[in-house]
């Protein structure tokens, strides 16, 4: 009975490869799939489950626990992040002539991105399986994340960030009692030394996708979305993707949902933006390969400069069922939407948030969006930490 007392009522079974759905255990220490290295997947037995199961008297990401991977409360190492606001942008609909524009704005998560869903579930399910160091290479939130995760975990954290990264972005680390080591280069620089750091040490490598449990973490972002929305969905989610976790997430959420019978009718369209000067998926996406002469630089938006995301063929998947797109911004516009989204609604969104409306601007002008559809935005991080 003591046991069950700490028990999050979670109906986890098992971990699959997304590639060819092998089972994994998820009670031992997983990374991702031996079988075809491609992410694991969290799944859970939905069967005869549904939303009443949410704990509403919980405003955080963690009101979701029977759906998320945590077996034991004593466990969840949290700084109440999740159910951030979504807010509907009325100044800016009319400038667009559009009926409904909308943000969920993940500024206001602890360490003031949506890092902190991935790294609060990542750092609590590595103490439950009694991980005790961990490495991460970021472009600069996700380090802050798992810092101060980590710190309130007791567990040691190395971070590698690469040198050109925001001062607030590497202090922030630091402050947290992280070890921090700068990079000449972009993050998948910053992977391979994470993979040596793990391999020379035994830290466990909390890579974008190659461990499975950021993703549950993320994926509370399409649960809240669906909650805040009174279950019918927004036409289209506009999504800054770099490694594509929150992408993947929402999507994943959209599909248990559906299995809970708590969504009907059809799903969003889902946007996939990067930035011009690393657009990896765009080109998967509209070619099916990476250029021969593709040279990936660093971007204003830092979380959007993943030159080899891991998880392309999962990004790919969702923009395919879906009937979305994935489209580039300039840097250009970027910086300008940053100062519109200001000065018209008065919020300032990080350069990955200002993209989405840039994209938005794009789909109208195209057709590909209508004045009629209802467009959700994603505002990933705080401007603030971009200084």
């Amino acid at each position: 009975m003591k046991n069950q007392q700490f028990n999050t009522g979670s109906l986890i079974t098992h971990l699959v490869c997304s590639k060819c759905n092998a089972h994994f255990d998820h009670q031992n220490i997983q990374t991702f799939s031996t079988c075809c290295n491609v992410p694991l997947s969290a799944e859970y037995n939905l069967s005869n489950q549904t939303i009443k199961a949410i704990n509403v008297a919980d405003y955080s990401m963690w009101r979701y626990q029977f759906v998320l991977p945590v077996l034991d409360s004593k466990n969840i190492i949290s700084l109440n992040e999740g159910f951030t606001p979504i807010s509907q942008l009325k100044k800016m609909s009319n400038q667009l002539s559009i009926d409904s524009l909308y943000l969920k704005d993940e500024a206001v998560n602890p360490t003031g991105s949506f890092k902190a869903r991935g790294l609060s579930m990542g750092v609590s399910k590595a103490k439950e399986l009694g991980i005790k160091r961990m490495v991460i290479p970021t472009a600069g939130n996700a380090g802050g994340a798992m810092s101060a995760y980590c710190a309130k975990a007791g567990i040691e954290a190395t971070v590698i960030m690469p040198k050109h990264t925001a001062d607030t972005l590497k202090e922030e680390c630091r402050l947290y009692g992280a070890n921090l080591i700068q990079i000449d280069g972009l993050i998948d620089a910053c992977g391979k030394k994470a993979r040596e750091i793990a391999a020379s040490t035994g830290a466990f490598d909390m890579s974008t996708m190659k461990e499975p449990y950021r993703l549950e973490g993320k994926k509370t972002l399409g649960y809240e979305i669906a909650e805040q929305f009174n279950w019918e969905l927004p036409n289209i989610i506009v999504y800054p993707a770099g490694g594509g976790t929150g992408l993947i997430g929402i999507w994943k959420a959209f599909k248990e949902l559906i299995a809970l019978n708590a969504i009907k009718g059809p799903l969003p369209k889902m946007v996939l933006v990067q930035s011009i000067e690393c657009s990896p998926m765009v080109h998967l996406f509209h070619e099916g390969q990476l250029p021969i002469n593709y040279a990936p630089k660093s971007s204003a938006a830092l979380g959007l400069a993943v030159p080899y995301p891991f998880a392309t063929a999962m990004m790919l998947a969702v923009l395919k069922e879906s009937n979305g797109i994935a489209l580039t911004v300039t840097e250009k516009e970027m910086e300008a939407g940053v100062e519109a989204i200001a000065k018209i609604e008065g919020l300032l969104l990080s350069p990955e948030g200002a993209a989405t409306y840039v994209a938005t601007q794009q789909l109208l002008k195209t057709g590909w969006a209508k004045n009629t559809d209802k467009i959700l935005l994603m505002n990933t991080g705080s401007w603030y930490k971009y200084r």
